[in-house]
């Protein structure tokens, strides 16, 4: 079993910075690919970055191209999600997810209940 827990969500202004932590529990932290949705006040949720389980790749959602920065630490079995110049669109409860298949998160704003786990979320608010 695999859970997840985010943390590190908070009010901040535009131009700000945030950065997310997922921490992983679970003996096979290693072989999963891990992503970051998001979900805005009705709003459905969206894919906004994944990671792979080795980190050799790595996907955005446009819109946080340039801006944010997915990566993985091993050894502290978590990952993180900097995010740089925050616009109040990036407003939004965050989620960690984590899957045996990068594509499965990759897809995951269409068919989210594919994904073999979630966690609860952290909120993001980014005032203008």
């Amino acid at each position: 079993q695999v859970q997840l827990v985010e943390s590190g969500g908070g009010l901040v202004q535009a131009g700000d910075s945030l950065r997310l932590s997922c921490t992983v529990s679970g003996r096979f932290f290693s072989r999963y690919a891990v992503g970051w949705f998001r979900q805005a006040p009705g709003k459905e949720r969206e894919f906004v970055a994944v990671i792979s389980w080795n980190g050799d790749r790595i996907y955005y959602t446009d819109s946080v191209k340039g801006r944010f920065t997915i990566s993985r630490d091993s050894a502290k079995n978590a990952v993180y999600l900097q995010m740089n110049s925050l616009k109040p669109e990036d407003t939004a409860v965050y989620y960690c997810a984590a899957d045996r298949l990068t594509g499965t998160i990759l897809d995951g704003t269409k068919n989210y209940n594919a994904v073999d786990f979630w966690g609860k979320g952290t909120l993001v608010t980014v005032s203008s």
